[in-house]
C-alpha cells in the first residue's frame, strides 16, 4: 500500500512497521478525523479469529490497546507513539513499568482473555506509561510468509499446537499444552526479568536450545531486592501450580516490593485541627493552625508531608486513623483541636503511629493569641523530636492581626467559587492594608487574579496585569517566593508568548525545597506541556501527586496531560477516578469531555460537557466543547443552536476555534483564533499541541500564528 491510498474508510498516512501478521500503517479514520494504526494482514482471517477480535474489542483499559475495527484482512488500533522498554533498569523503575503491565493483563483475565504473546516489542512505553498490544493476538493462524517475518512461532506437537515467540513462553505453552493466565504470568516473570537485568532470563543459539531452557534451565541470578527477585522467581515457576495463580496477586507482590524502601523513610499527614469554639467562622483559624504547622513540617529534611488538600479531605469523616494514613501512604497522623475565646487559645495536639494507633506525643498548650507562632513551633520542634529528624529555626516575626486576615483569606482561595475566590481577594487585601510587607497576601492577591485568568472567569486582559503587579509585590519583599514565581512564569508564557523568562521564572520556582504540589501543576500544565515536553511534564504531576493523592486540581492536570499526549483513554480512566473523590469540579468534566470526544465517544462526551456546563454556566468554554460533541455526534441542529446562543459573547475564543474547526469552517476557526491571540485568551498557549487543530497545521497562516506566539519550534 501507498500513502494517499484508501483501506475502506481509513486513509494510508505512512508505514510504522512489519509486525507477525503483515504491515503496520498509520491511517486516520475519515468519518471521525481521529488517527489510527491498520495491521494489514497477508491473508483473510478465520471465523476463529474474528471471534476472539469481538472478545478483545471488549478491552478498555489505559494500559491496554484499543482494537476499534475489524476489516476482511486487517484490524484498526489505537494510534500509539512510544518505545519498546530495555533494560537494565534500576528496580523501581522496571517495576513501575511492570505493574503497568501487570494491571492490563488483570483486567483482560478477568474477562477471560489470556494475552498467548507477552514480550517486549508487545508493550510500548509512551509518555503517560505502558501500552499493551497485540492482545490475545498468538491464536490468528497465520500464513508462513508472515511467521517467517517475526520471532512468533506455529509448531505442530504431539501435544498439541506451540503459539508465541519464543524465549517468552511458558513451559506448558513450549510442549503445546493448554495455556490460561497462568501462562501469561511466566511471560511477564521474563520480561521483567529481562527490565531488571538487560538479557533475557532463557537464552539459546537455536530455538530448541531456548525451549530447552525454558523446560529444564533456570535463569541466572537478578542483582536486585530482594522481594523483588523473590517475586520474578516465582513467576518464572515451571509448574503453573507454583506460579501466582492471579495478576493481582502478582501485582499486590510487587507493590509491597516498590512500597518497602519508602517505609524507612519518616512520614506525616496533618489532618485539620477540629474547631472546638462552637462558632463556624473559626474555622479558619483552626484550618489555618494545622495548614501552618504542615507548612513548617515540609521545611524538615527527609521528612515526606503530605499536602494540605489532601489531608484536609478527610474533614467531618469518620474514619479510622489507619484507613487514613493507608489511603495517604504515610506512618504518622497528627490531629489536634483548637477552641478560641476571645485573644485566648487553647490546642490540643497529637502525633499518632498510624499502624498500631499508638500515641507516640501529646500537649495541650493554653497560651495568648499573640503566642499562637510559638505554639507552632513549639508543635513542630516536638514531631521533629519524636519523628528523629532535625527541624531548623524560624526566625519569621508575623503581624498577628494580618496573619488572621490571611487565614480568612486562604481558607476561602480553597473553595474555587467566584464568590468564594472575591471572598478571599478581601481578606488579603485587609491584610495587606494592615501590614503592606506581608508578601503571601500580595501572593495570595496574585493568585486570585490568576485562577480568574486560567479558567475564563474573567477576560486575561482585564486580570492578568493585577495578577503580574501582585506577584512582583510579592517578590519585592520575598525574592524566593515560589508561588509568586510560578503566577509570573505562567503569565510569561501564556499571556506573553515569553516563554525564556517564564523559563526564568520557574526555574526560581522550582529552586525551593520543597516544591509545592500546585508550583509543579502549573509547571508541568502551563509550561511544559504548551512545549511539548509531555514525559516531563507527566512526571512532575506524578511527583505533585505523591504528595497530594486527593487534590481534585491535581488530579485534572494528569488528565489533561494524558489528553495532549493523545493518550485518551487514559484521560478518561484518569478523570473517572479523581470524581470517586469529588464530581463537583467542572474542569474534571470538561476534561473528561474532551478525551470523550476525540476517542469517539461523542455521545458520552455530550453526558460530559453538559454536566460541566450545568456546574460552572458561566464557563463558556465548556458550551463551546459541548456544540463541538453535538456536532461530531450527527446533532447539528443543536450545535447550530448553541453557536448562536454564543456567538453573541464569543467569549474563550480558543475553543471557539475548535468547534469551528471541526464543522470545518477554516475562516471562523481563524477568525477565533485571532480574536484568541487579540484577547490573549490563555487557552492559546496549547496552539502547537491541540489535536483538534492537527488538520490544519501545516497551512501557511496557521504556522504563522504559531510564530506569534513563539511556539514554532
Amino acid at each position: 500500500m501507498n500513502p494517499g491510498e484508501k483501506l475502506g474508510p481509513y486513509e494510508i498516512l505512512s508505514a510504522i512497521g512489519r509486525g507477525g501478521m503483515g504491515d503496520v500503517w498509520k491511517a486516520r479514520d475519515t468519518r471521525l478525523d481521529r488517527i489510527v494504526a491498520i495491521k494489514v494482514c497477508d491473508s483473510e482471517f478465520s471465523v476463529r479469529f474474528l471471534k476472539e477480535a469481538r472478545a478483545i474489542s471488549s478491552l478498555n483499559h489505559p494500559h491496554i490497546c484499543t482494537l476499534f475495527d475489524v476489516g476482511p484482512n486487517y484490524l484498526v488500533m489505537e494510534y500509539i507513539e512510544g518505545t519498546r522498554p530495555r533494560g537494565p533498569l534500576a528496580p523501581p523503575e522496571a517495576v513501575r513499568l511492570a505493574l503497568g503491565i501487570a494491571a492490563a493483563l488483570e483486567a483482560a483475565h478477568d474477562k477471560g482473555i489470556t494475552h498467548r504473546d507477552l514480550k517486549p516489542a508487545n508493550i510500548l512505553v509512551t509518555a503517560s506509561g505502558i501500552k499493551l498490544l497485540d492482545f490475545g493476538l498468538a491464536l490468528v493462524e497465520v500464513h508462513s510468509t508472515a511467521e517467517a517475518q517475526s520471532e512468533t512461532i506455529t509448531l505442530a506437537t504431539q501435544t498439541g499446537v506451540v503459539m508465541g515467540t519464543v524465549g517468552y513462553m511458558a513451559p506448558e505453552q513450549a510442549l503445546g499444552k493448554p495455556v490460561d493466565a497462568r501462562s501469561d504470568i511466566f511471560s511477564f516473570g521474563a520480561v521483567l526479568y529481562e527490565l531488571l537485568s538487560g538479557h533475557r532470563a532463557f537464552a539459546g543459539n537455536s530455538t530448541m536450545e531456548i525451549m530447552a531452557a525454558i523446560l529444564y534451565g533456570e535463569p541466572a541470578a537478578l542483582d536486585a531486592p530482594a522481594a523483588v527477585a523473590a517475586a520474578v522467581a516465582r513467576c518464572l515457576r515451571k509448574a503453573p501450580a507454583e506460579r501466582f495463580q492471579t495478576m493481582k496477586e502478582v501485582r499486590s507482590a510487587l507493590e509491597a516490593a516498590l512500597a518497602k524502601p519508602a517505609n524507612d523513610t519518616p512520614s506525616i499527614a496533618v489532618l485539620p485541627f477540629a474547631n472546638m469554639s462552637g462558632d463556624k467562622e473559626n474555622e479558619y483559624f483552626s484550618d489555618g493552625l494545622a495548614e501552618e504547622i504542615l507548612n513548617l513540617l515540609t521545611k524538615i529534611p527527609g521528612l515526606r508531608v503530605i499536602a494540605r488538600t489532601s489531608s484536609f479531605a478527610f474533614r467531618g469523616k469518620e474514619q479510622d486513623i489507619t484507613k487514613i494514613a493507608e489511603l495517604l501512604r504515610v506512618k504518622t497522623i497528627l490531629e489536634g483541636s483548637v477552641r478560641r475565646a476571645g485573644n485566648r487559645v487553647r490546642v490540643t495536639a497529637q502525633l499518632v503511629e498510624a499502624e498500631h494507633g499508638s500515641h507516640l506525643w501529646s500537649e495541650r498548650y493554653d497560651r495568648d493569641i499573640t503566642d499562637v507562632f510559638a505554639v507552632q513551633d513549639e508543635i513542630g520542634q516536638a514531631i521533629s523530636e519524636a519523628l528523629k529528624v532535625r527541624l531548623a529555626p524560624r526566625s519569621q516575626t508575623v503581624n498577628i492581626e494580618a496573619w488572621q486576615c490571611y487565614l480568612k483569606g486562604r481558607y476561602h482561595s480553597y473553595r474555587w467559587t467566584p464568590e468564594s475566590l472575591a471572598k478571599a481577594k478581601a481578606f488579603f487585601e485587609q491584610a495587606l492594608a494592615i501590614d503592606p510587607k506581608l508578601a503571601i497576601a500580595y501572593s495570595g492577591v496574585a493568585s486570585y487574579y490568576y485562577v480568574l485568568a486560567v479558567f475564563a472567569v474573567r477576560p486575561a486582559v482585564e486580570v492578568v496585569p493585577p495578577a503580574k503587579s501582585a506577584a512582583q509585590r510579592s517578590l519585592e519583599i520575598d525574592p524566593v517566593n515560589s508561588d509568586a514565581n510560578s503566577v509570573l512564569g505562567v503569565m510569561a508564557g501564556s499571556f506573553d508568548y515569553d516563554w525564556q523568562s517564564a523559563a526564568v521564572y520557574f526555574r526560581r520556582a522550582m529552586a525551593g525545597e520543597p516544591v509545592s504540589p500546585l508550583v509543579r501543576f502549573r509547571y508541568a500544565v502551563y509550561y511544559l506541556l504548551p512545549l511539548g515536553r509531555f514525559t516531563e511534564a507527566i512526571e512532575q504531576s506524578r511527583m505533585a501527586l505523591e504528595t497530594d493523592p486527593l487534590s481534585v486540581i491535581l488530579q485534572f492536570g494528569m488528565a489533561w496531560s494524558f489528553y495532549y499526549t493523545g493518550q485518551f483513554q487514559e484521560g478518561i480512566a484518569y478523570a473517572r477516578r479523581a470524581m470517586e473523590m469529588d464530581a463537583s469540579f467542572h474542569m474534571l468534566w470538561f476534561v473528561l469531555g474532551i478525551s470523550q470526544l476525540h476517542a469517539g465517544l461523542a455521545q458520552d462526551a455530550i453526558s460530559s460537557l453538559e454536566r460541566a456546563v450545568e456546574l460552572a454556566p458561566w464557563y463558556t468554554g465548556s458550551c463551546w466543547l459541548l456544540a463541538t460533541a453535538c456536532h461530531a455526534a450527527g446533532d447539528h441542529g443543536r450545535s447550530r443552536e448553541w453557536e448562536r446562543k454564543l456567538e453573541a459573547s464569543r467569549g474563550d475564543h480558543f475553543v471557539a476555534a475548535l468547534y469551528f474547526a471541526a464543522t470545518g469552517d477554516g475562516e471562523a476557526m481563524y477568525g477565533a483564533l485571532e480574536g484568541a491571540y487579540s484577547q490573549r485568551d490563555l487557552g492559546l498557549r496549547y496552539l502547537g499541541i491541540q489535536p483538534g487543530l492537527d488538520r490544519w497545521r501545516g497551512e501557511p497562516r496557521f504556522q504563522a500564528l504559531l510564530r506569534r506566539t513563539n511556539l514554532l519550534s
